[in-house]
């Protein structure tokens, strides 16, 4: 029988401990550890809902991984590709693809009858577009009915521009190309989306691939690059170098040298910014685990203060102060334990009601969604959990030795 943990679950169930002076201390360090780990669990699940959600917004707008043309640089007036490549059977044998579509943008001017104008990019997309993003985030009407026959003459605006050049479904207006000779488009409204994210909401227009490539004087085949879409956004570096593995260091048919690019590198002030809120949750986590640790070594030190009778007895009895301090180490493990559990009830209670109800709201246009978004999972509240633990009582094992300096000669007498 392991005598030290024995004895630990007897004075941790022990029911007259709320009699004892230890008994309110005590429970002000479960509820220090309960109160910490639930505003952990309440931070992690915020901050990584929050980066999640403007994420999926960006990935929406651009894929996981995009491959173009290598000399189309950072211009929107891309070189183009043949639709036809060797690689993108490999590519879409990996089994972290989920879908692969090409792609096609141009820069233009839009131009209402009311002479309101914007300057936006027209993206082309064909049937087998993935509208799974868009739809989720279109207030009015609906997406592009694109079919093999005819070109259609369909475009879906975001909210923001529709709104600034007057526009509602069914209307039609101008687009123009700057180019030698200047040509012009004319598309009829079906669909408006807003995301929340205004830097891109203003620029996308979304269109039939083919106007793009009759505009460019394009073959049929050919596009400015494909859109690669994943599983699982955290295997998104793996996938990229396998990627360019198949696609990015070798030279075409017709000798086009092509570039494979994550959505990281092409917008890397988002991705940048929300690394940024990392730091965030560890100030969080660190400065409410000290406390909590701190709370801990306050009890303990009462709970030894208190019992250096029964230590006095042991110590007479024999039992070495190694084993003494694994009595109240173990005992404070219990605490902890008990505490973690309230704080876990509440942490995860209130995330979920957050989640279900989203009853507090954001202001969309400074922070891009409606509200706080809530991502929990099960491997954060584990390491929460876990770390907690180890930490605090890392921190009781310091105090653990002022045992050794209690005298049992002494404290048998006293009593």
């Amino acid at each position: 029988m392991n005598i030290e943990l024995h004895i630990a679950r007897r004075l941790a169930g022990n029911k007259e401990g709320g009699k004892t002076i230890s008994g309110p201390i005590v429970k002000i360090a479960i509820a220090g550890i309960a109160l910490g780990i639930a505003v952990m669990i309440v931070a992690v699940a915020v901050v990584t809902g929050f980066k999640r959600e403007i994420r999926n917004k960006v990935i929406g707008f651009g894929s996981h991984i995009q491959i173009t043309n290598f000399d189309s640089n950072i211009s929107w007036e891309t070189t183009p590709v043949r639709m036809d490549q060797d690689f993108l059977p490999d590519i879409a044998g990996i089994p972290d693809v989920r879908h692969i579509q090409p792609f096609a943008t141009k820069p233009g001017i839009i131009r209402t009858r009311g002479e309101d104008i914007q300057g936006v990019i027209l993206k082309g997309v064909d049937g087998s577009f993935d509208w799974s993003f868009f739809e989720q985030n279109m207030v009015e009407g609906s997406k592009l009915n694109i079919t093999d026959t005819l070109v259609s003459n369909e475009a879906v605006l975001s909210h923001s521009v529709a709104s600034l050049l007057r526009l509602g479904i069914g209307d039609d207006f101008a687009m123009f190309f700057v180019q030698d000779p200047p040509r012009v488009r004319r598309f009829t409204l079906s669909g408006i989306y807003e995301t929340g994210l205004e830097e891109l909401d203003r620029i996308f227009v979304l269109a039939d691939i083919r106007h793009i490539q009759r505009l460019n004087d394009w073959d049929d085949d050919q596009i400015s690059g494909f859109e690669i879409l994943l599983h699982d956004y955290d295997n998104l570096d793996r996938v990229t170098r396998m990627v360019d593995e198949l696609a990015g260091y070798s030279f075409t048919e017709d000798l086009t040298r092509l570039r494979v690019e994550s959505i990281n590198d092409k917008y890397p002030q988002f991705f940048d910014w929300l690394e940024l809120l990392d730091m965030n949750v560890w100030v969080i986590l660190t400065l409410m685990v000290v406390v909590a640790g701190f709370n801990m070594v306050s009890g303990l030190l009462i709970l030894i203060l208190e019992r250096t009778g029964m230590i006095g007895i042991l110590k007479a009895m024999g039992l070495e102060n190694s084993r003494l301090r694994k009595i109240f180490l173990y005992q404070s493990a219990f605490l902890i334990g008990k505490g973690l559990l309230w704080g876990n009830l509440i942490g995860i209670g209130l995330a979920l009601i957050q989640h279900y109800t989203g009853f507090l709201k954001l202001d969309q246009a400074s922070y891009f969604i409606p509200t706080v978004p809530v991502n929990l999972r099960i491997l954060h509240l584990l390491l929460l959990n876990a770390g907690t633990m180890i930490i605090t009582v890392a921190m009781l094992v310091v105090p653990s030795y002022i045992i050794g300096r209690i005298d049992p000669d002494k404290t048998i007498r006293f009593d």
